[in-house]
């Protein structure tokens, strides 16, 4: 395709190595990397993370360092304010061409700029808000939370100049409010084949002296959508039949404010000894924590995006179990034990599958790997984004004839 310039509007800290947040910063170095002019409007701290050959463009760039954090916020919308100037000022110095952005805060922002530029803006939807923005917490009371999240997941989709959703349940939903296919892809997010390949599996066995003891792993926040409770009355059920395994929670962020109620409820369920709550991690940790992971859990069951942990998961080669609803790109015994979504007691029946049997663990963690190299490398999806670019500037292009 012809060279273009891309104004990806990233309403989080940036770069940071959790959820959505990480899969923009891949997708955007990709991007970069292909020759694609790339300028991220974000937040003024994240993590020391290569974005590629992108340019950053930070606001309220002497705000103290804040640790990164998921969900809103009073600091997160003054940001986003300033942010709305930001993405105006560098599409006109940097003669942008497309305005991509990413999730309902990046939405709201690029509407804007859309429409006091009048440049194209190709919405990146991740998650729907009538469930999610509740669980934050921030909105007070609940069903105030739902409210404003229904009128986000209505209001949002309906001004951009395309919408890519990240999995097919997404793209069902858009099209069944409205949203004409023709302004519709489902273009899902990916991972690096090559990000597992110089893993240590015996750096973290060593550190919290594991030595072989079985290690179910989950990697991810931990807000109260993720449903660790799940997982915490799964591994009561594991417990129960190998009473020496280990639950490792692996949190890439720093004092998640649920830990403490997790932590009371792994107590309550009698099972405090045999969890471990570690964190943050780095990017470059990651691989060796899932290295030496047994058999690694999602325990989200509602879930229309696609949880990035997930495609890490399958890229380590390592055993899933999984709820049917967050089961994105997987298939029941063929690269996961999938169970019934909220049924905590099969999810650790399943895990315990996984410990009797480590040649099926072997196979289906084998078949997950070869899933995630075949279907979703960032090389390949990044190349389908771009061709969505294409198409927006050629409309564009012919509109103005």
């Amino acid at each position: 395709m012809k060279p273009c310039s891309i104004a990806v509007v990233a309403a989080c800290p940036f770069p940071v190595n959790y959820g959505s947040p990480g899969a923009i910063r891949e997708l955007s170095a990709t991007l970069s990397e292909m020759g694609i002019d790339v300028h991220i409007i974000t937040y003024p701290h994240g993590q020391d993370l290569s974005v590629g050959k992108a340019k950053m463009h930070r606001v309220a760039r002497n705000q103290r360092y804040r640790p990164p954090a998921a969900g809103p916020s009073g600091e997160k919308l003054y940001f986003d304010f300033l942010m709305l100037g930001e993405l105006c000022k560098i599409v006109r110095q940097e003669k942008i061409d497309i305005i991509h952005a990413h999730n309902y805060e990046g939405a709201l922002i690029g509407l804007f700029g859309k429409f006091v530029t009048g440049k194209p803006m190709i919405y990146q939807a991740v998650c729907l808000m009538t469930d999610e923005l509740a669980s934050y917490r921030f909105i007070r009371p609940a069903f105030l939370a739902k409210w404003l999240g229904a009128v986000l997941d209505w209001f949002v989709p309906i001004f951009p100049d395309h919408i890519i959703a990240v999995t097919q349940e997404l793209y069902d939903v858009l099209a069944k409010r409205g949203v004409p296919t023709r302004k519709l892809s489902m273009i899902t997010s990916g991972t690096d084949p090559g990000m597992f390949d110089h893993a240590d599996a015996e750096r973290f066995r060593q550190k919290y002296g594991l030595g072989s003891l079985p290690v179910i792993m989950y990697t991810g926040i931990t807000n109260h959508f993720q449903r660790i409770d799940y997982l915490l009355r799964a591994f009561s059920v594991v417990l129960k039949e190998a009473p020496s395994t280990i639950l490792m929670i692996v949190n890439p962020i720093e004092d998640e404010p649920d830990v403490p109620q997790h932590k009371a409820l792994a107590e309550e369920l009698g099972i405090g000894k045999n969890v471990r709550f570690v964190g943050p991690h780095t990017l470059d940790e990651l691989p060796d924590y899932l290295a030496m992971a047994t058999v690694t859990v999602a325990p989200r069951p509602e879930c229309p995006g696609h949880p990035i942990k997930l495609l890490n998961y399958m890229i380590s080669g390592k055993p899933i179990v999984c709820f049917a609803g967050g089961a994105k790109g997987l298939t029941h015994m063929q690269d996961a034990l999938v169970v019934k979504d909220h049924d905590w007691q099969a999810m650790g029946e399943a895990i315990s599958t996984f410990l009797r049997d480590p040649e099926l663990a072997k196979r289906l963690g084998s078949n997950a790997r070869d899933n995630a190299i075949n279907n979703f490398d960032w090389r390949v999806i990044s190349k389908k984004v771009a061709a969505v670019y294409e198409s927006i500037i050629n409309r564009a292009g012919q509109k103005r004839k």
